[in-house]
Formats: structure tokens, C-alpha cells, sequence
């Protein structure tokens, strides 16, 4: 019965842990492209760890095969934030 009830506990824990990591990880940033020069304000979805250094390396790469340079990644936060940040990125709203 013990067993049980550990089983049973720890299934909870688990599944409780789960939406937690689930939760969506996303940056703001800005970026250029030259010739002419271009600049944007930009939300993405963050997939990796969940922290700017990881938000800078992921979003380089992405940004550069669309030929953008990334210029810095402003904040890094979860999804309550993604509504005040919409309207402001406009078309780079989770684009890249």
C-alpha cells in the first residue's frame, strides 16, 4: 500500500512540474541589416534554456539566415508579457 501511495505521489509531482516547464520562453530584441540600413523591434519564442545568453545565440542564427544581425536581446520573459509587446513589434511579432 505504500508503494501505492508513493507511486500515486509521485505521479502528481510530476505532472505538476510539467506545465511549469512547458510554459513558453520568449525575447525581445532588436536587429539590422545594411545596405540599406534596416532596423527592427522583435518578439520570438525562445526554444533552448531559457535565458538571454541562450535567447542571443539562438536568435543570431535565426536572424542571420534571413540576413539580419542581431544587435541585442533587450529582455527575456514568459508569456504574460508577450501582450504588451505586440503591438510594438508589429510584423517581427514571434516572426523569426
Amino acid at each position: 500500500m505504500k508503494h501505492d501511495a508513493l507511486s500515486l505521489l509521485t505521479g502528481v509531482l510530476l505532472a505538476a512540474a510539467v506545465p511549469a516547464s512547458a510554459a513558453g520562453c520568449y525575447a525581445d530584441y532588436k536587429a539590422k541589416q545594411d545596405n540599406p540600413l534596416r532596423l527592427h523591434y522583435g518578439v520570438a519564442e525562445i526554444r533552448g534554456a531559457c535565458n538571454a545568453n541562450a535567447a542571443r545565440s539562438e536568435l543570431a542564427g535565426r536572424l542571420s539566415a534571413q540576413g539580419w544581425t542581431l544587435l541585442n536581446v533587450l529582455s527575456v520573459f514568459g508569456e504574460e508579457g508577450l501582450a504588451q509587446r505586440k503591438n510594438s513589434a508589429g510584423s517581427n511579432y514571434l516572426r523569426f
